[in-house]
């Protein structure tokens, strides 16, 4: 079973479930057994399974696995490079942010005002 798209829906098990599943039709696809990809890819043929069974993995063995699965170029849309807005760049004089700030609640937002005994 595959899906088409993953969705923020999905709970992460099964998120993961269908990226296992869909690493091992990569697998497969290129004709390489799990031993021969772990050997590879320089992580141990458990993991691999692991991988492919939905189990959650550390995040070097996932890039590793995808290095000689050739989706490398895929994790860009994983993860986009964020834009810069022109805009951002002149306010901040160029530098970029180094850090998120929190939100700032206003008084009195989430309850009618009162006066203070």
């Amino acid at each position: 079973m595959t899906i088409d798209k993953l969705s923020k829906l999905m709970t992460d098990d099964a998120i993961l479930a269908e990226l296992g599943f869909r690493m091992a039709r990569c697998r497969i696809d290129r004709q390489l057994t799990q031993a021969a990809l772990a050997h590879q890819a320089g992580v141990s043929k458990r993991t691999v399974e692991r991988i492919e069974a939905g189990a959650s993995a550390q995040m070097v063995s996932v890039i590793r696995i995808c290095r000689v699965l050739d989706l490398v170029a895929g994790i860009d849309q994983w993860i986009p490079q964020p834009d810069l807005r022109p805009m951002d760049l002149v306010a901040r004089k160029g530098r970029t942010r180094q850090r998120a700030s929190s939100s700032r609640k206003t008084q009195g937002a989430d309850e009618p005002w009162t006066w203070d005994p």
